[in-house]
């Protein structure tokens, strides 16, 4: 059993290969309960996300989103491992607040220990990060900022393939504010991880 969305006006069909069947289930957005949601995301293959009722199935990631994707965790480890910290990357999904969970890219809590650190779902991170998806930019550019700034998390960073810049967001008072904007031939600075350095370009042409 699993999810497919057939177009991008939300036409959610639920589909279960061994018999053939699909239902529509676009006459239950807005209905779905966060327990329902969670149930059906560990039950699926797609990577789903909820907001006050509505579940939206996000596109399989391609080959160069999953090379930048392994290419950032693999440094971020190794910087945050060592001070007790814990990065992890999809598919997790982090609560937002009671009726919204997200599923970053990648996850950072900067004690392993933290008691936001669950089983099932995260209850908040240190730092996300995003790799901008070609299928819907304003999700990650526009929508997902404020979602990550209502959740309270400290820094956000935005990967954006389409104009290879890196934008890390601070949280100031509710709300994000660009610390800086990183192109190629530039250095990423942290607000969080004064310590870490990554280079724009090494991130672009990752392999």
């Amino acid at each position: 059993m699993d999810l497919a969305t057939k177009d991008q006006q939300s036409e959610l069909m639920l589909v279960r290969a061994s018999d053939g069947m699909q239902m529509n289930l676009r006459a239950l957005q807005g209905l779905w309960t966060e327990e329902q949601y969670l149930v059906l995301s560990d039950s699926s293959r797609q990577l789903i996300e909820f907001s006050d009722g509505m579940i939206e199935v996000l596109t399989m990631p391609t080959d160069g989103h999953q090379v930048m994707l392994a290419f950032i965790y693999s440094l971020l480890v190794n910087h945050i491992h060592p001070l007790g910290g814990k990065v992890l990357f999809a598919p997790l999904r982090v609560r937002i607040r009671e009726g919204k969970q997200r599923e970053p890219d990648i996850v950072v809590l900067l004690d392993a220990r933290d008691a936001r650190r669950q089983d099932r779902f995260w209850l908040g991170a240190d730092l996300v990060v995003e790799i901008v998806s070609p299928d819907d930019p304003m999700r990650d550019l526009v929508m997902k900022r404020f979602d990550y700034a209502e959740a309270g998390f400290p820094e956000y960073w935005i990967i954006n393939p389409e104009d290879e810049t890196i934008s890390v967001l601070q949280l100031v008072d509710d709300q994000y504010v660009e610390y800086g904007i990183f192109g190629r031939g530039q250095q990423l600075r942290s607000v969080l991880l004064p310590h870490f350095s990554m280079a724009a370009t090494t991130v672009f042409d990752a392999e």
